[in-house]
């Protein structure tokens, strides 16, 4: 091969392989030190960004498969829509999982359709922009058809509001608040329920002002989604942008969060399932779900 034509193959390579990872789909385990010293250990399934079209069957089967990982709770962090007809491939893909307690936000992607977008203005303007032109768009996705399902299954609906729900003979308290993204939270000063075994925070959009003000309220665990861990990270370095104004170190994955003054919470961001249809690519960013296994304060927490 000629030497000037190395970097078009180089290109094309590396373009074959994003969208093959694409499929790549992956179970992620933390451990996350929460609950009350001596507690017995809780499992929780985090769902996020499934962008689902209804012809994705493999996602569809690997997704119904994760009911075998017999989780105690699942968290829906958002973006289950890619298509106008998309809901009844969701419900199927989630199967068995609807039958667990389980909670959910909505994202951008669940009231919104998919449209064209120029990626090189993700890359260079998608760190701290919120999608507040959206709300200028009809709202055409089937939302509420989808809410209804989730709901008439057993799921929470955590729009902007705060519920408890029995998890394993616990309660467990949650605040949970529409997409951030689009600017539909609404965040109020009620603290986190300390009477509970555990007080949760989840959003779909991880912005600054949502986990400072759920850190400060004390809540231990939020969990997010929205970041696509990056979608397109550079190996060794990480992600380039988080789509919101998260520092890209943490994209993905289990960190800590703290406001001054204040105990640090443990926040997991879920790089997701899916991508746009106008952007079928990843890049050393597989799609996942992540089941997290919640022990007692006094046991070791660490990620794999």
């Amino acid at each position: 091969m000629r030497p000037l034509l190395w970097p078009f193959a180089a290109a094309a390579t590396a373009l074959a392989y994003s969208v093959a990872e694409t499929q790549a789909f992956t179970v992620r385990h933390a451990n996350v030190p929460v609950l009350a010293p001596g507690s017995e250990p809780l499992k929780v399934l985090h769902l996020s960004d499934t962008h689902m079209t209804p012809d994705q069957q493999r996602k569809q089967r690997w997704l119904s498969g994760l009911a075998d990982l017999q989780p105690d709770l699942v968290v829906n962090t958002g973006d289950n829509l890619a298509h106008l007809d998309a809901v009844p491939s969701v419900l199927r893909a989630y199967g068995d999982l609807l039958d667990l307690p389980g909670v959910f936000v909505f994202g951008s992607n669940d009231y919104f359709s998919p449209i064209r977008k120029n990626p090189v203005k993700y890359l260079t303007g998608g760190t701290g922009t919120s999608s507040s032109g959206e709300v200028e768009r009809e709202r055409d996705l089937p939302f509420d058809e989808m809410r209804a399902a989730f709901t008439q299954r057993g799921w929470t609906d955590l729009t902007n509001r705060h519920d408890d729900v029995e998890v394993a003979g616990r309660r467990l308290a949650f605040v949970g608040v529409d997409d951030p993204h689009l600017e539909y939270d609404e965040l109020d000063d009620l603290p986190a329920d300390t009477a509970a075994d555990l007080a949760i925070g989840v959003a779909h959009a991880p912005y600054l002002r949502v986990l400072d003000r759920w850190n400060a309220l004390g809540y231990p665990l939020i969990l997010a989604g929205h970041t696509h861990g990056g979608q397109l990270r550079i190996p060794f370095h990480g992600a380039l942008v988080t789509n919101c104004d998260l520092d890209p170190a943490r994209a993905r994955g289990l960190h800590r969060h703290q406001v001054d003054g204040h105990d640090p919470s443990w926040l997991h961001v879920s790089a997701g399932l899916g991508t746009s249809p106008y952007t079928p690519f990843r890049f050393a960013c597989r799609p996942e779900a992540t089941l997290l296994n919640l022990t007692g304060i006094d046991s070791s927490g660490s990620l794999s």
